[in-house]
């Protein structure tokens, strides 16, 4: 049986995929990615891992915004995975918002904790 883990352990993996540096090196993305990692986009797109991990590396340095995370709360579902749902607040230079609520489930392999799934939904 696996230790669930705490909040601040699984958080700090998930805010370690908001980071340009680490988004766009593939050798630090796909150790957090699954196998079979899929991820419901906002935009309504379904991408794979090998799709996330090309389009993450080719990320360019423009106006990523301010990015803010908020209410963050961890839900075991099984003694290998835990569900982590939050809220991100982006702003951008022009003044625009866009807030996404997000969820992503994170399954222990035997030795490290990866995103399985990952989902971001508009939030109106």
């Amino acid at each position: 049986m696996t230790e669930v883990p705490n909040l601040h352990q699984i958080r700090a993996l998930e805010e370690a995929l908001h980071k340009p540096e680490i988004r766009r090196s593939r050798e630090a993305v796909e150790p957090l990615l699954a196998a079979g990692f899929v991820e419901f986009g906002a935009s309504g797109k379904v991408y794979d891992r090998p799709t996330v991990i090309a389009l993450l590396a080719q990320e360019s340095g423009g106006d990523d915004g301010d990015l803010r995370t908020s209410n963050y709360v961890l839900t075991p579902i099984s003694s290998d995975a835990v569900l982590l749902t939050y809220e991100t607040e982006q702003s951008y230079g022009d003044c625009s918002m866009r807030r996404v609520l997000r969820s992503s489930v994170w399954k222990n392999d035997g030795i490290h904790w990866q995103m399985l799934f990952h989902q971001g939904t508009i939030k109106g």
